[in-house]
């Protein structure tokens, strides 16, 4: 196929402002559904977009036949807010190469990655007019909000997704042409709480010291998560974990410098995180707690002397296998109310949560996967764990009984979520080489 043609059509879906948690772009959401629905039938699949509650899902088929196994691929179209917007180099919703990257929000996270996969398979279909499994995409839009629609949608049309596999590249890899499986991935719990002291401000000069504050109790329910060798202080919270596996260990310590790595992509003096564990343990396979946001009192310009009658606190768990993001809720509650003074009052809400995912990379599957990946990249594919959550992809496993093939095309500096996010044009070339090739081992398998 002509390469600026993909590259113009891939140009054509980054344009879409399709951001999930904003009712103001409810249109754009369908416009980009609709997009995907006439790109895939222009290929000569059956593609329909369902209604959920929430954003649609956009499904394509290829005829099932006998004899074939049937791989299904899952993407997102939904994006992040672009704020703050005034950081961004080119404008977020046009993109832009500079020096071969392409610049767009969600050139990495998930448009680039999953459309790649639909010119691998558009290609296969052009040159030899068939393929050679069976496939499904399945292309939502609610990734970014926790896929709150999904799992229902796997539960109403199972049969109709019945498959062998699952394919996601929403992921990352280790490094610049370095193939990467990933067989892991970390759970989530979100969880907010609330600290109300006076009806009112108070003036803290009259009130200091006979009335508590409600932004100090808060600093401190908050310093008291971790101990001081960043453990997680929540009675019951390890108990459950997996310790990890000596092969993983030896072979992520023959890895690329990791901390060195995050000491630059971050920019912080010093890392930190549980001791006993390196960068990329503590990255990949251990159980955290982070402030995601906190805030209380004055917020404004200067100073101004008042005891704000209430604070809050954001907070998200990352969880690994066997950890429940509902117990890990009830335990985290439980530690919050008892170790919160009756001085304040407390509320907590629970957010989004989702469960972690293991897989065997050394199933038939999974040695596929990584023969394709040698074949894409012409190197040894590495076999890692990913910090971050995909809750759908669990659910495939629960619902479906299949196991997902994480086949991540992201750099470690793709700044997904952030100003500037972008995606090499090699990469976005490799996931179309990626996917014919991952068609033709699974195939084989």
């Amino acid at each position: 196929m002509n390469r600026q043609n993909e590259l113009n059509e891939l140009f054509e879906l980054l344009r879409f402002q399709s951001i999930s948690t904003d009712s103001r772009y409810k249109q754009s959401m369908q416009d980009c559904a609709d997009w995907l629905v006439a790109k895939f039938q222009r290929m000569g699949l059956t593609a329909e977009k369902h209604a959920t509650p929430g954003h649609p899902v956009v499904l394509a088929k290829s005829e099932r036949k006998p004899g074939r196994p049937t791989v299904l691929i899952y993407g997102h179209y939904d994006v992040q807010p672009v704020d703050p917007v005034e950081e961004w180099n080119s404008p977020p919703f046009e993109p832009t190469i500079v020096n071969d990257i392409i610049y767009a929000r969600g050139s990495t996270d998930n448009k680039g990655q999953h459309f790649a996969h639909v010119l691998g398979v558009e290609e296969t279909l052009k040159e030899y007019g068939d393929l050679p499994v069976n496939i499904i995409f399945l292309i939502e839009g609610e990734e970014e909000i926790g896929s709150p629609n999904l799992d229902p949608f796997l539960k109403s049309h199972a049969a109709e997704l019945a498959c062998d596999v699952v394919a996601v590249s929403d992921t990352g890899m280790v490094g610049r042409g370095m193939p990467t499986l990933t067989y892991g991935l970390r759970g989530i719990a979100c969880l907010e709480f609330r600290l109300r002291g006076p009806k009112i401000d108070l003036h803290s000069g009259i009130y200091g010291g006979a009335v508590a504050n409600p932004s100090m109790v808060a600093a401190q329910l908050t310093a008291g998560l971790h101990d001081m060798d960043a453990r997680v202080t929540v009675e019951g919270f390890y108990d459950a974990v997996q310790p990890l596996q000596d092969w993983e260990r030896e072979q992520w310590a023959k890895l690329p410098d990791g901390e060195a790595d995050t000491l630059e992509q971050t920019g912080v003096p010093k890392l930190h995180g549980e001791a006993g564990y390196s960068a990329l343990e503590r990255r990949w396979a251990r159980p955290t707690a982070e402030v995601n946001g906190i805030g209380g009192g004055y917020q404004g310009e200067g100073s101004k002397t008042v005891i704000g009658k209430s604070a809050f606190v954001k907070l998200s768990f990352r969880l690994v296998p066997d950890q429940k993001p509902t117990e890990i809720l009830k335990l985290v509650r439980a530690h919050l109310e008892k170790h919160c003074p009756d001085t304040v009052r407390i509320e907590i809400e629970e957010g989004h949560h989702g469960p972690s995912y293991l897989m065997d990379p050394f199933s038939t599957q999974g040695k596929a996967a990584q023969a394709a990946l040698q074949k894409a990249f012409n190197r040894e594919p590495v076999l890692i764990r990913e910090g971050g959550s995909i809750p759908i992809v669990q659910s495939f496993k629960d619902v479906l009984g299949v196991d997902t093939l994480l086949l991540g095309l992201a750099l470690p500096d793709c700044q997904a979520h952030a100003p500037n996010e972008n995606f090499p044009v090699e990469n976005f070339d490799a996931g179309i080489r990626l996917n014919r090739l991952l068609l033709e081992e699974l195939a084989k398998a």
